[in-house]
């Protein structure tokens, strides 16, 4: 099949050529790798995902997972898939060396992921037992590692992420999941979990769950909190597996979408022998979970952005086949030739509204990731903390727009097809049910902006808040001498200057003790950012693209003011209307995206309290 999945083209501008990933083979610590074994991986990981990958979407979401005699299984077409990408050691990419991983960067590590994660029914099994391996590997002893590790990295025993109880829900703090000390230094847990996303399958042979749980007589809230590794099956001395485990699959919600993901509910303890081991130190659990959870948070905003370029790419094939209407220049004379409905005005607001949104969170995804690695390369400690404070406070943003622009392009998406968007003849219904999960796992948007207000901003006293300002700044200050791009470099910084004095006037409201008034604004305030943002990265872009096409233009001898003979060139050159299109992308945003920027900060300076003063009896009589 055609690859409709990801444009490889723009994945590769935004890590070579705006990225520069390459250089991070200068480091001491990626020194073996080379931009010739990065290519080589991101083509397997397209081959990998267009011919297995992607087929199995319906057929997961039409099957679904069952639940019989205990065992959860999944749907068959998965089988072949997860074993291909652990031989292919997908997983294991961003695992050390000494871990049995590749040690590759983790921005490398993410591209990759970007050619799966449309299919997340899928990814979710890998995709969590990576990140249970990653805890493991950090906070795990010697023998704990010896006992699991090894296994979970190959993809032989898998992982997930056990924190929600049904009267807890986000509030973690509360949860009742209680774990008993005894005797030989092992403890027996009880208490339920719901909502574990591959909390059982019959893809591998073991699965090892961490558990959040408070040991009994523990204080109570997050500060109580320890975290437990629970087998599905015990691990005897010798490596071989023991007795099943003292806990049950209860049930499989029936979701919305991602059905071929098995989303389980989990008693554990009903007879009082679930064993399980202490991870880390004690009362530590929600510190080393949230290692988890952050890297989660990084792959559902990948999750959105895959979603919606899957969706996007898909509604752009179809706006250039479907005939339907005549050219708005012919629309009076009934007898005029059908055209492809791309012509249509309408059409391509939304494409180009698309197309911009998901060139920019790739792009914002793929620096966040390079944060990371920048964050691990660097020897200067301030520059390792400037680095960790700009991941730090792109991550709510990474997650929450993502997730939210995300469904919103898979919902333009059917919008394109009209009609047939909304039947399952067509793709992107399912596309958008799958995506909808995004903003409300891994901590809901709502949550993520209170981090992002209520944690990141005021970081080390504001100072990573600004370190981002100032990397947007170096950027504005690139471009804004140059013609064909002045006014967006000017629009940029303007909505970078009112971001940053949105941030102050939050700081100012709570010194004044009205903390009400940034909280009930902070997820106009993240969606407000994430636009600063990804108006910043696509001026970046764009900046980029216009040195390339001025190459081109001059290579070819074209006059970009002699509109026919643009026209030609664009037509010809692939090359010279890819980087066009950058252009366009950057362009269409900044003139008619990000002006909302200024719209939401006078909404959140007027004060307006109506959500917090409106009396519960008035949302409905």
């Amino acid at each position: 099949m055609a690859n409709l999945i990801l444009d490889e083209r723009d994945q590769k501008f935004i890590l070579f050529e705006m990225l520069d990933v390459e250089k991070l083979c200068e480091k001491p610590r990626y020194q073996e790798f080379s931009r010739e074994l990065f290519d080589m991986i991101l083509a397997e990981a397209q081959k990998l995902a267009v011919n297995e990958v992607f087929p199995t979407l319906v057929d997961g979401d039409r099957e679904g997972c069952r639940l019989e005699g205990g065992q959860v299984y999944v749907p068959k077409s998965f089988h072949r898939c997860y074993k291909l990408y652990c031989d292919g050691g997908w997983g294991a990419m961003s695992y050390s060396q000494e871990a049995g991983g590749q040690g590759l960067p983790y921005v490398l590590s993410v591209a990759a992921k970007d050619w799966f994660v449309h299919n997340f029914a899928f990814l979710a099994y890998p995709g969590l037992s990576e990140g249970a391996a990653h805890l493991l590997e950090t906070y795990g002893t010697e023998k704990q590692k010896k006992k699991y590790l090894e296994k979970m990295v190959t993809g032989e025993w898998a992982g997930t992420m056990c924190l929600t109880e049904p009267n807890a829900g986000s509030d973690v703090g509360n949860l009742s999941t209680k774990a008993v000390r005894q005797a030989d230094g092992t403890y027996r847990l009880q208490g339920t979990k719901i909502f574990i996303t591959a909390g059982d399958h019959d893809l591998t042979e073991n699965i090892i769950h961490p558990v959040l749980a408070r040991i009994e007589g523990d204080p109570p809230g997050t500060k109580g909190i320890s975290i437990f590794l629970v087998p599905k099956y015990l691990v005897n001395d010798d490596g071989s597996l023991g007795r099943r485990n003292d806990f049950e699959v209860a049930h499989i919600e029936e979701k919305m979408g991602i059905h071929g993901s098995s989303t389980c509910l989990l008693n554990f303890g009903d007879n009082g022998e679930c064993y399980a081991e202490l991870l880390g130190e004690e009362r530590q659990g929600m510190k080393i979970m949230f290692q988890m959870m952050n890297e989660a948070r990084i792959g559902v905003g990948l999750q959105g952005e895959s979603s919606a370029s899957l969706a996007y790419l898909h509604a752009l094939q179809y706006a250039k086949e479907r005939l339907q209407g005549s050219s708005i220049t012919q629309f009076k004379d009934p007898t005029a030739p059908r055209v492809p409905i791309i012509q249509h005005p309408d059409v391509r607001r939304m494409l180009l509204w698309m197309k911009s949104n998901v060139e920019s969170m790739r792009a914002l995804l793929y620096y966040a990731s390079l944060c990371v690695d920048r964050e691990m390369t660097e020897e200067d400690e301030a520059e390792k903390e400037k680095w960790r404070g700009i991941l730090e406070v792109l991550t709510p943003i990474c997650k929450a727009y993502n997730s939210d622009i995300g469904f919103r392009v898979t919902e333009t998406a059917i919008q394109v097809y009209g009609g047939y968007g909304y039947c399952s003849d067509y793709p992107v219904e399912q596309i958008m049910r799958d995506e909808k999960i995004a903003s409300i796992y891994e901590g809901t948007s709502g949550i993520q902006a209170l981090d992002l207000v209520g944690r990141k901003l005021p970081r080390r006293n504001g100072a990573s808040f600004m370190a981002l300002l100032g990397e947007i700044g170096k950027t504005v200050s690139r471009y804004k001498e140059v013609d064909d791009l002045a006014d967006l470099a000017g629009s940029v910084q303007d909505a970078a200057n009112t971001l940053g004095e949105m941030g102050l006037f939050f700081a100012q409201s709570a010194g004044e003790g009205n903390f009400l008034l940034p909280i009930s604004n902070a997820y106009p305030f993240l969606m407000m950012m994430g636009k600063v943002v990804a108006g910043w990265l696509l001026l970046w872009e764009a900046g980029v693209a216009n040195e390339k096409l001025e190459g081109l233009v001059k290579e070819k001898g074209v006059d970009r003011f002699d509109q026919a003979a643009w026209k030609k060139f664009v037509k010809e050159s692939k090359e010279g209307a890819f980087y066009a299109g950058k252009i366009f992308s950057a362009r269409y945003f900044i003139k008619n995206v990000l002006p909302e920027v200024e719209a939401a900060a006078k909404a959140i300076k007027s004060k307006d309290m109506s959500v917090m003063d409106i009396p519960e009896e008035s949302f409905a009589t």
